[in-house]
């Protein structure tokens, strides 16, 4: 059998400040959404004993984004929002 050989690559991102200023717009609101279902889950399992899945996490944010405190969630890309409800989820199941 054959050596493996691994391989360390580093990498440096020097943002613009627009590309700056829309990375912490982004991760703002990734950080919100995270928090917001981890909230939503936690108080589903301690005051009705109910699961939530991933289907119903995505239903909230559809629903989040519908509201005006919340609008600003559709400014940013969906991708980034619905992966840290999968990285939710992944957590729970884990669990």
């Amino acid at each position: 059998m054959g050596e493996v050989v691994k391989r360390v690559y580093k990498y440096r991102f020097y943002p613009s400040r627009e590309q700056a200023e829309q990375l912490n717009r982004i991760f703002g609101c990734v950080r919100l959404v995270y928090n917001r279902a981890l909230e939503a889950r936690t108080r589903a399992w301690a005051v009705h004993r109910q699961r939530t899945t991933y289907v119903q996490s995505s239903a909230w944010l559809t629903e989040w984004k519908r509201t005006d405190d919340l609008a600003f969630l559709n400014e940013v890309s969906s991708v980034p929002l619905q992966q840290t409800l999968r990285h939710l989820q992944t957590g729970f199941v884990a669990f």
